[in-house]
């Protein structure tokens, strides 16, 4: 039941990546993160209850953890292709798999780990293939944030285990869309005091569909882990196959080039998602 819940899980979060891509044209980062979260949080609000302090703290971190990977992962995707930014976010599964291993006592078989070691060298084969996705200093730029993206996110995913041990999902997923709301709040009154720009977000139902698709992607991967056999390891990997979803989509819509390069990259990355998976 829980490799069902990651399966669409992914798919929905590979929706809701074009979604992302889509939405920059009319709205900067903190209005896209923003809007969606907000929605989101107005969705989930019939979820929200008191609970015992220490919760919230938790909870707190987490929508930390969640908010610094957003924010980068955006600011990288406005300076890369989807299909390269897809190819990037790729990889966070491998760190949830090691460190699940270290600090879980998770075990994988030959199987996983010959999946690991072909989405490292995806990962690797990225900058080649990328080379022609726009000014060097762009480019260095977005990979330094989605760089930051995959380590936050590593972080956030790693945090969801332990805080799931002991807490319902709607509890945590309805709360913290409400704390990351309030953090992109202040991000946007901080980015007004020090740059003195002027916040605005114009309306675009590209925001309604970000919202609808993450509450439901984020809702079955809670569910998901939250269930005795599941393993984070597996789930993390299966859900990071949403960017064969945006991949394949951001190819079609936004008619990206350099598909060539990126197809090997995303075929190697699926061989290991696809072993890893059979491996269990």
């Amino acid at each position: 039941m829980w490799i069902l819940l990651a399966v669409l899980s992914a798919l929905l979060l590979g929706i809701y990546d074009v979604a992302k891509k889509q939405a920059l044209r009319k709205n900067g980062v903190l209005a896209v993160l923003l809007g969606a979260t907000a929605l989101t949080t107005v969705f989930l609000s019939p979820f929200l209850r008191l609970g015992p302090l220490n919760d919230h703290l938790q909870l707190v971190l987490k929508a930390v953890l969640v908010t610094a990977s957003w924010v980068s992962g955006l600011a990288g995707l406005q300076r890369l292709p989807l299909t390269t930014a897809s190819t990037i976010k790729g990889s966070r599964p491998v760190f949830v798999v090691l460190f699940s291993i270290i600090l879980f006592g998770e075990r994988l078989d030959w199987m996983q780990w010959a999946g690991v070691v072909l989405v490292i060298a995806a990962l690797f084969l990225v900058r080649h293939t990328s080379r022609d996705d726009g000014p060097q200093q762009s480019r260095r730029a977005g990979f330094l944030w989605m760089g930051l993206s995959v380590l936050t996110g590593v972080a956030s995913a790693l945090y969801d285990k332990h805080i799931m041990a002991g807490m319902e999902p709607l509890f945590v997923q309805s709360w913290t869309n409400l704390y990351i709301t309030v953090l992109l709040v202040l991000c946007v009154l901080a980015q007004r005091l020090v740059s003195g720009t002027r916040f605005t977000m114009r309306w675009d139902w590209m925001l309604l569909l970000l919202a609808v698709m993450i509450t439901a992607s984020d809702a079955m991967y809670f569910y998901a882990l939250k269930q005795p056999d599941a393993l984070l390891s597996i789930i993390s990997v299966i859900r990071r196959a949403s960017v064969l979803v945006s991949f394949i989509l951001g190819a079609i819509i936004f008619k990206e080039g350099g598909l060539r390069g990126k197809t090997l990259n995303m075929l190697l990355m699926a061989a290991g998602v696809i072993l890893i998976v059979f491996g269990s």
